[in-house]
């Protein structure tokens, strides 16, 4: 690849390397429906958790080093691959080892909202970062995702069939735009709320270094 058909990171949280010459041997990354299903249970099935090791811990993996795993990830390359979750692409994608997490998710949940407000909570309720929000907004919303899942959690106890994992509150009665929606995930056993305000905008890079930041730090935050 020359100079000028380089690519450049796409954060400031993020580095890209071009490859050296292997064009067959592409990098393999989640895409954003990719990690909103592999991250979606507290306890992963063996699907979710052979496509979580596609946000490691440092550099993205190439094709063949995932498929080197074992013999069952061929087939879920495939599956995979039809259904959206993963791309191929021809540049290394890595994380700084060495991470101010709550600076870097405040500056990069912001792109996942349309009017640039969103936060991210933990399943307890605590706000862990916001943009757009005043600080009293963030712990409201956070605080209000909680209770919010828990009646959604008692209704199925009931029979109600919603998942509880996202949903959406409107002020508008024709529904066109929502006020807020909630996106709940796990990262190593660890829920988190992703709440956006106004316009969700989660066929975003962004989601996806949101998620692989949180996992970078196996769920601590640091300021070190």
């Amino acid at each position: 690849m020359t100079a000028s058909t380089e690519q450049k990171p796409l954060t400031k949280g993020i580095a890209a390397a071009v490859p050296e010459d292997d064009s067959h041997d592409p990098y393999l990354m989640l895409t954003p429906e990719g990690v909103l299903y592999a991250f979606a249970e507290r306890e992963p099935d063996d699907t979710r958790a052979m496509l979580q090791t596609l946000l490691p811990r440092g550099a993205a993996l190439r094709r063949s080093e995932w498929l080197a795993q074992g013999p069952a990830y061929q087939p879920l390359l495939v599956r995979a691959q039809h259904e959206g979750w993963v791309s191929e692409m021809a540049y290394e994608q890595k994380h700084e080892q060495r991470l101010q997490l709550d600076s870097y998710l405040t500056h990069a949940i912001a792109g996942l909202s349309g009017s640039r407000r969103a936060a991210i909570a933990s399943d307890q309720g605590f706000c862990l970062a916001y943009a757009g929000y005043t600080e009293r907004e963030a712990e409201t919303v956070s605080a209000a995702a909680v209770e919010y899942f828990d009646f959604v959690q008692r209704q199925r106890q009931r029979g109600f069939r919603g998942s509880g994992r996202a949903m959406s509150f409107y002020e508008g009665i024709d529904m066109l735009m929502p006020t807020a929606s909630l996106v709940l995930f796990f990262v190593d056993g660890i829920g988190y709320w992703l709440i956006i305000g106004g316009e969700p905008l989660l066929n975003n890079r962004a989601l996806v270094e949101v998620i692989w930041s949180i996992r970078l730090t196996s769920g601590r935050y640091t300021n070190t």
